[in-house]
């Protein structure tokens, strides 16, 4: 197998795990995990501006991560598919694993030799 066919074996799980890598994105999906929302809701709620979070939903929306209905004048959002609930809550269960390890254990993995 040579270079190019290695690249592009995994080019849409990279694509999607390059989407997935923004904090603000990820406090988005962790909102529209329990429900469906609007920008004005998603925006005030991270306290951030609404220009941002619109930005960061396209994002989300161009991959198809998310889809959103216009309801009277406002744009709610949804995920598109509960497999992006999943992977969302276990990316967040695999940064917290090393909160549930006692602090002297956590010294000695700390200062092990590379």
């Amino acid at each position: 197998m040579n270079e190019i066919n290695i690249g592009e074996e995994y080019k849409t799980e990279a694509e999607l795990l390059k989407t997935l890598g923004h904090p603000i994105r990820l406090k988005i999906i962790e909102v529209l995990v329990s429900n469906k929302s609007c920008v004005k809701n998603i925006w005030e709620s991270l306290g951030i501006s609404q220009a941002t979070v619109s930005q960061h939903l396209i994002s989300l929306k161009n991959k198809g991560i998310v889809s959103c209905k216009r309801d009277g004048v406002m744009m709610c959002y949804e995920l598109n598919d509960k497999r992006i609930e999943k992977i969302f809550k276990d990316l967040k269960e695999f940064g917290n694993h090393d909160k549930n390890i006692p602090k002297k254990e956590k010294s000695i993995l700390l200062n092990l030799p590379k």
